[in-house]
């Protein structure tokens, strides 16, 4: 798959789950459809999996095909209208407070991380050159 089909693959699904979560919100939709797609969002975002991450390509698998098949269900299971609906309030609004809250944190947790290991590796730093000359002083007689 090319790098452009993938982010626009990427992209398409972003808008799916924001269609998906207005029309969880919908009084119309039906609900079992509403639990489910509960669920699936719990389980995306869950650290228990039904096979662990830490195994090396089974972990991910089980992510790479319960996920896009749920959601493949829910939305074809949809009722018509509240589709409709939900993708229209999904083109006008963007991503809900609570996500966009989530990726700020993430920003300032990713800067953050940044400066800590900047920090870290200048003393790091800073240690070895002094133990070195230290050393070197000691040394020589």
């Amino acid at each position: 798959m090319k790098r452009r089909s993938l982010k626009a693959w990427a992209s398409r699904l972003t808008g799916e789950v924001m269609v998906l979560y207005h029309a969880a919100r919908d009084p119309a939709c039906p609900r079992r459809l509403r639990w489910l797609t509960l669920a699936l969002v719990a389980y995306a975002l869950s650290p228990i999996d039904l096979i662990p991450d830490f195994i090396p390509v089974l972990g991910w698998l089980d992510d790479l095909i319960i996920l896009p098949l749920g959601f493949a269900y829910v939305m074809r299971h949809m009722p018509e209208p509240v589709l409709v609906q939900a993708r229209a309030k999904a083109q006008v609004s963007g991503l809900p407070p609570l996500v966009q809250k989530a990726a700020s944190v993430g920003q300032a947790l990713r800067w953050g991380m940044l400066v800590v290991g900047l920090v870290l590796s200048l003393v790091l730093i800073t240690g070895g050159l002094l133990l070195w000359a230290l050393w070197k002083a000691l040394a020589t007689p």
